[in-house]
């Protein structure tokens, strides 16, 4: 049994508000989801429990910032309904509105966390109309109380600034999503803003989208850039914050990608994902059934589930209780 830590729910206020801004900008359908349609999935793929996250564009779809705001509770409010109606199988990532509208989201994530329980925060790749990825400086002061709290947070791509289609049948979330995955994770280490802000449990989807693949580049070339474009940061530092990362496999789990992310990540950094239900079932059941039979480097679906353990160590006490439970009935 699995632990899926990238799988996402619509709630009907989040199906609402999409439908009311004509559909998401980056191209993709609504895919249907009720919760019997979530647990037929999670028997199918063997996953034991489920980390719910709305996906993007997430409750920013209300342009408004207090519809936004409000959208984020409400959806909060049904992922930790269906949390506490079964806290062994499913728990959640919380959603909050525009991270330029600090004090809605630093009031949605202290709510989220101490008074719903979440198991930690999304955000995703960028805000507003321009490229303004996590690392953005108006974001510190969100940082800083994720910091605090030495929070989970799950990073999941959003549309990019230019919205065009590289191919009529190809949505957004088909190739340009990693990139804005990589280039997020990117600008948090160029801002220097995940050394200014440490302790948290940063998730990246995808399998970390470009960046294993092209970090190295950019931390060979940065560092003999010339005094004007040198930011002091070493090659080495840059390596390291890029492998401190935390990565899931959703739709990514194939020979070339886990390879090259097995040798890069740290150890106990690979998390599984499924990405339900936003990709056509027969994909997510072929890239589960990858990492349950040719995992790459000798690594398994139970080392991938210790690392979850290790990350949210709420299930790890559920899962004690469970047994406790269990080894009592059997000598009744």
């Amino acid at each position: 049994m699995k632990i899926d830590v990238h799988h996402h729910f619509y709630p009907s206020a989040m199906r609402e508000a999409i439908d009311a801004a004509g559909g998401d900008p980056s191209g993709w359908y609504t895919p249907p989801w009720t919760l019997n349609l979530d647990q037929e999935i999670n028997r199918i793929l063997n996953v034991s429990t489920t980390i719910l996250s709305v996906t993007a564009p997430g409750p920013v779809i209300a342009k408004e910032p207090t519809a936004a705001a409000q959208l984020a509770r409400e959806c909060n409010l049904s992922a930790a309904k269906i949390r506490d109606a079964s806290p062994s199988q499913y728990g959640f990532f919380a959603s909050v509105p525009s991270l330029f509208d600090t004090e809605l989201v630093l009031e949605e994530i202290r709510y989220a966390l101490d008074i719903l329980r979440a198991d930690g925060v999304t955000l995703f790749t960028r805000y507003g109309q321009g490229p303004n990825y996590l690392g953005h400086e108006a974001f510190a002061p969100i940082w800083a109380e994720l910091s605090r709290r030495q929070a989970v947070v799950f990073i999941h791509p959003t549309h990019p600034q230019d919205t065009s289609l590289i191919n009529p049948a190809m949505p957004q979330p088909m190739f340009d999503y990693p990139h804005e995955t990589g280039r997020t994770a990117v600008d948090l280490i160029t801002s220097g803003r995940l050394r200014q802000y440490p302790g948290c449990k940063v998730i990246l989807s995808h399998a970390g989208g470009t960046l294993p693949y092209l970090i190295h580049r950019t931390a060979t070339m940065l560092p003999c850039m010339p005094p004007d474009r040198n930011i002091g940061i070493t090659r080495e530092d840059i390596i390291e914050q890029a492998r401190n990362f935390y990565f899931d496999t959703a739709l990514s789990a194939n020979e070339v990608t886990l390879k090259a992310l097995a040798s890069f990540a740290n150890p106990g950094h690979l998390l599984f994902g499924s990405d339900f239900p936003n990709a056509p079932s027969d994909a997510i059941v072929r890239f589960t059934r990858f990492v349950e039979e040719e995992m790459i480097d000798g690594a398994t679906v139970e080392d991938l589930n210790e690392n979850a353990l290790n990350l949210l160590p709420r299930l790890r006490l559920k899962k004690a209780e469970e047994m406790r439970s269990a080894t009592l009935e059997a000598h009744l």
